[in-house]
This record gives structure tokens, sequence and C-alpha cells, in this order.
């Protein structure tokens, strides 16, 4: 290998450590944050009966057969006077979604509950569009979403509508997802640790030290102005959440995060469905960085930490394919007999911040914290594990605006107790498998390699490559080639996944 190649090599190797320590050390500051600010709690103002406002409830829906009906009865049992409440089924369903849900709201409408499902000509937008499509019909002051995978609890209106009528300026509640099936394999265990994480310590911190804050989509409440007067939802990201709520915090709006109050939510319990969840969050997130990143560095309302921290939040998913090229650079630098020790020192000591993120989040929420973290391991294999699966996702937000939304599938399952494996909505391939064989494959020879060469300290780096991407890689074809009905939607995303279309 020419010395000029190993040159660069070695540059892009250093420059990407440098970019990754970057995202590690953002952590150990909102961990800091959130130390700081962990006991500075907004106390529930006081609001006569009389003032509460009228609220739209919107329950965006497509194809949701298994939960329909849970969702429905839970929102209709909210406790909140029936002459000021509104809720929407905004369903775009074409199976047999839309007649269990009209059977529900038709059974709560007898029960004097102002329900309705509201269907569109079309499909345009996805979820922004049908938003925006109910928005247009609504009668509340303020906008409640709710997705299909959760289970509004009845005291959220309650706990969460006080906050606005005595803070004129207030845009947006988030309040912090539960999870309804967290114990219902390691795979959920996994999945709820990390929402713990960003929900427990990251939320609070950006919000009580005055960051930049996102709404996650769902389990929210929104003041009607403030979508309007920031824009409203718009669907050339596939994150509508993520922009709207950085829109209108530019525009002045602020946001608020309550952490002690909970919307349940439904866990996927399918890699690949897991997978193609975080492919959209990674395709959105890039494209609101392609988006809105210009308006926060020229934000006259920010000041330079605010900019900072934002644009790393909005580009933290950049560090899976980041990961991917400082794996792709390895081998060749161990076969120029390059050492990479000192680099991967640095990144090994800050990398700890988002590790210290999950730890803090168990023993903020949970009495039996300690016990919870055995799932922590799998934790860090299935972070890594999907770098490829988001690094082609982050491809596809660099090149695209928008795109085309396949739901993630949901399965009524609570606790223990539910299956997946013989639903039509489950899920049997998608394009990144491959990939993550060969790139196991790939870190495997390099820890050969590295052995060889006696470069014992990127030994653990590649071999936690090779563990990460085969378990990912092993349970997305232990899911596809187990036995289970093949539906015409699971096939036509794997379709859709052969022609290079992302499922998001």
């Amino acid at each position: 290998m020419s010395d000029w190649l190993i040159s660069i090599l070695r540059i892009l190797y250093a420059a990407i450590t440098l970019w990754l320590s970057l995202y590690g050390l953002h952590s150990w500051v909102l961990l800091c944050l959130y130390w700081r600010n962990r006991r500075r709690a907004r106390p529930l103002p006081s609001v006569a009966p009389e003032k509460l406002p009228v609220v739209t409830i919107q329950l965006p829906i497509y194809n949701e057969q298994h939960v329909v009906g849970r969702l429905i009865d839970a929102a209709a049992g909210v406790d909140y006077p029936r002459d000021r409440l509104q809720i929407q089924v905004l369903d775009d369903s074409n199976d047999e979604t839309t007649a269990l849900a009209e059977s529900r709201a038709a059974f709560h409408r007898a029960r004097g509950i102002d329900i309705a499902v509201l269907r569109r000509p079309d499909r345009k937008g996805f979820k922004a569009g049908a938003l925006t499509w109910g928005l247009q019909q609504a009668r509340g002051e303020f906008i409640v979403i709710f997705d299909a995978d959760f289970v509004p609890p009845p005291h959220f209106l309650r706990r969460t509508l006080p906050y606005f009528l005595d803070q004129p300026d207030l845009a947006m509640i988030q309040t912090r997802w539960a999870h309804l099936n967290a114990d219902y394999s390691l795979l959920t265990r996994v999945q709820a640790m990390a929402l713990d994480g960003h929900f427990a310590v990251e939320q609070t911190a950006r919000n009580r030290a005055g960051l930049l804050m996102h709404f996650n989509g769902t389990a929210g409440v929104w003041r009607r102005a403030a979508i309007e007067s920031s824009g409203g939802w718009q669907s050339d990201t596939v994150c509508e959440d993520l922009d709207l709520s950085y829109r209108a915090q530019l525009a002045g709006w602020r946001c608020l995060y309550l952490p002690d109050v909970e919307g349940p939510a439904e866990l996927p319990p399918q890699m690949l469905a897991f997978k193609q969840q975080q492919a959209r969050w990674t395709q959105g997130s890039i494209q609101c960085l392609r988006k809105l990143g210009p308006q926060v560095v020229r934000s006259p309302r920010l000041n330079p930490l605010q900019k900072l921290m934002a644009l790393l939040h909005l580009s933290a998913y950049l560090g899976h394919p980041l990961l991917v090229l400082l794996l792709a650079i390895t081998v060749p630098l161990l076969l120029a007999s390059q050492a990479t020790q000192n680099a991967l020192n640095l990144l090994g000591i800050l990398s700890f911040g988002p590790i210290l993120v999950y730890v803090i989040a168990q023993w903020a929420l949970y009495p039996h914290w300690k016990r919870r973290l055995l799932a922590l391991p799998l934790l860090v294999l299935v972070g890594t594990g999907i770098a490829w699966n988001n690094a082609l996702a982050s491809w596809e937000g660099m090149k695209h605006w928008g795109g085309e939304f396949v739901r993630t599938p949901k399965f009524h399952l609570e606790g223990k107790e539910g299956g997946w494996r013989h639903s039509r909505y489950r899920l049997v391939r998608d394009q990144a498998t491959l990939g993550e064989v060969l790139w196991s494959l790939y870190a495997l020879a390099g820890a050969a390699l590295a052995g060889v060469r006696g470069n014992w300290n990127a030994v653990p780096f590649l071999l936690l490559y090779a563990a990460a991407f085969g378990l990912v890689a092993a349970m997305s074809l232990d899911e596809g080639l187990s036995r289970g009905g093949r539906s015409a939607e699971a096939l036509s995303l794997s379709r859709k996944s052969r022609r290079g279309r992302l499922p998001i």
C-alpha cells in the first residue's frame, strides 16, 4: 500500500474518531446537565374545571387491526369534560382496521363521546398529511396526538393541559414514553433501556437547561396556534415531529418536557421492525439536519451553546455511518502495520458517556435498576449492530426529501403476553441483513489480522463489531426464516427492499 494512501487513511481515521468522540462528549454534557437540573420540576398549576379548554385528540392509524380497539377505548376513557373533548381517528387504512375503528367509535358515540373516524381520499403526506387534514376539522384549541401503539392513561389531560393556561408562549408538552411489553423479550428490554436513556436523561437535560428539545411524535400536546404559526405539519422529512418542534422553537415558542407523566406504548418485538423504525428516525433526522441546520446556525435567538448542542442533536444518527467507516478503514491500516490504539483509547473513554446515560436512567426510574442493567451488554451489541442499517438510512436522508412511509407493525403485546409470528403484519426481510453478515465477517477477519500483527488493542474493538453485526443479522434471518404467514403487506415490503426502497 502506497505511503500517500496510508497517510490519507490515517487522517480519515483520526477525523472519524474525533467526530465520534464529540458525540460521546455530547452525552457527558447531557449527563452533567441532567444531574444539575434533575430536581427542577415545575409544579402542576391549579385550574378551575370551568376554565379547561376544548381539546382534540388525534389518533393517526394505518392498518392497525391488532391495536386499534385498545387505542380508541383508552382515548375514550380519558378523564376530561365530554363537552370539551373531541376524538379524531385519522384512518388511512386499507384493511380490516377501518371496520374495527368504526365499530369502537360507534360504541363510544352512543356513550356521548364526540368521536369520529375520518378518512382521506389518499395518503398524501402520510402522517403529516393526516394530521394536517384532521386539524382542518378539529375544534380544539389544543391538539393531543397518540400513535396506534400507545395507550393514553386516564389522567393524561388533567396532568398536561394546566401548564398551557398560565404560559401563553408554551407551544408543546412532551411526556415520557413508558413500556407495555418491556419484559416480553430481550429485544424489548434493550429497546426499553435505550428509550429510557433518551426520555429520563436526555430530554430532561435539554429542556431544563434551556436547550432545544423535540416532540417525539406521540404522547404529547400541541397548542394549535403554535402549529399554525410555525408553518404546520410538513412532509418534506419523514420526522415531521422533530421538524415542527424545531421550527416552533426557532420562531420563539417554548416547549416543556414532563418526565413524571407517562405515555405507555408497545415496543416492536421483531428485530426487523426495530430496524425499520430506526431507519425512519435516522432518515428523518438527517433530512431535518439538512433543512434546519442552517436556520439553527443563523438564529439570533440561540446562544453558541444552544446552537452547538442543537446541531449535535440533529446530526446524532451520523454516528452510525461513521462507525461503519471506522471499521472499513481499520483493516487496511492493520494490513499496513499501522497502530490505532491511541485513537481507540480516546474513543473508548468518551464512549462511556452514552452507557452512563442508560445506567442513570435505570437508576432514576426503577427500584430494581441493577437487575435491569443485565440487558446493558446486549444494548451495546444491538446499538452497534444496527449501524449498517442506519448508515443506509442516513444516505437516503442525504439524497432525498420526504419518503414513503412503511408502518412499524404492532401486535397487541402486553407484559409477556401475545404473539406476532403468525400475524399478517410481521416482516420477513430487509435490505440491510446481507450487509450485516458481510461486515461481521470483515470485522472477524480484521480481529484475526490484528492478533497476527500484534495490535492487541484493536482486537476487542473488532470483535465487538463482529459480534454486533452477527447478532443483528442472525436475529433478522431467524425472523425471516421462522414459520409464520407471509402476508401481502410483508411480501410488498420485501419487493420494495429488493428494489432499494428503504423501509421507514
